[in-house]
């Protein structure tokens, strides 16, 4: 039986989106026929958890069915002796796994902090998803930055911690973590430090090995859908409570422009089971986008085929379409 394929969120910054981003990727896969565990490493924040029983709990009260994963929470050991503290986290840790090893994916959500939880789960990352907010304060996650000269000192101990995390698997004879980083918009507006912290990063992505993709902007609809568990894959609900609007449209499209640049393709709601299977056993490899194209490039045409997709969503799919295989795309570094 194939293993299952392990996304894992990380940042050691808090409030970049770790958790909304993971609950949509759960729920993405989980509409497109896929099985799906969820761990949360960060279970004492519980932002993840929370959102899952939400969803629960909502589901219940309007006697709906809504996709849920098998979740899993994995709290710190109060254990005393280092020693001792990280063998506790490591069988709950691994227990977790196993427990979940029959799905086809597994999303794990991490600290936004650096201890031995986080770093088991980056060292069992297929996908690493690093939520990135567009701004010189987040960029420092990344690397050491010489503001003045708008230059790179070095990579930052994040970055060294993952370069570590895809040494160790590739020693082991595993396949290299494909690293991607998403990249939050603060604002829409066209500003000079904007346009710098994307130079920037498009510099970083060559040097330290990196996807960069677009990510969200910032709206209140995420924050709006947090209380209910939803995200905008399952909207329009046709519930009074929720009102599809504009706003909504912009902030799914934004979605999908994401799923379609990690590289989850559009695909039928009703995936059969086996069908998913064997899509997920096909994971394949992709050569890496061509170093020479920037992040704004990415956003506009990754929001062109978001348009797209939208303005189509109400047509028939064709057969072709819903046997086409769900493609993970992996960067062979």
């Amino acid at each position: 039986m194939a293993r299952p394929h392990i996304i894992v969120l990380g940042n050691e910054k808090g409030g970049t989106g770790k958790s909304t981003t993971a609950l949509h990727l759960i729920v993405s896969l989980l509409r497109r026929g896929f099985t799906v565990g969820s761990i949360d490493l960060d279970a004492r924040q519980g932002t993840l958890t929370r959102g899952i029983e939400n969803r629960r709990a909502f589901a219940e009260r309007k006697g709906i069915s809504l996709p849920m994963p098998d979740h899993r929470p994995i709290y710190r050991t109060d254990a005393e002796a280092k020693s001792v503290a990280e063998w506790k986290e490591s069988k709950a840790f691994e227990q977790a796994l196993r427990d979940l090893a029959a799905k086809n994916f597994i999303v794990i959500d991490t600290p936004g902090s650096d201890n031995f939880l986080s770093r088991l789960g980056h060292a069992n990352a297929d996908t690493l998803i690093t939520p990135l907010n567009d701004s010189y304060l987040d960029l420092d996650l990344l690397a050491r930055i010489d503001v003045a000269g708008r230059k790179i000192l070095g990579p930052s101990l994040y970055s060294q911690m993952v370069w570590e995390q895809r040494q160790q698997r590739a020693a082991a004879g595993r396949r290299p973590t494909d690293w991607i980083v998403m990249r939050n918009r603060l604002s829409h507006i066209d500003a000079r430090n904007k346009r710098e912290v994307g130079r920037l990063l498009d510099m970083l992505a060559k040097r330290i090995q990196f996807r960069l993709v677009p990510g969200f902007g910032e709206r209140v609809v995420f924050r709006e859908l947090f209380p209910m568990g939803l995200t905008l894959l399952d909207l329009p609900l046709g519930d009074e409570e929720i009102h599809f609007s504009v706003s909504h449209l912009a902030a799914k499209q934004e979605v999908r422009a994401l799923l379609a640049a990690i590289g989850l393709s559009e695909q039928s709601d009703n995936a059969g089971q086996e069908q998913a299977q064997g899509a997920a056993e096909r994971v394949s490899s992709v050569q890496e986008n061509s170093p020479d194209v920037g992040v704004e490039a990415t956003q506009e045409g990754s929001a062109a085929e978001a348009n797209k997709a939208e303005a189509s969503a109400t047509e028939p799919e064709s057969a072709a379409r819903a046997d086409a295989p769900l493609r993970l795309r992996q960067q062979n570094l």
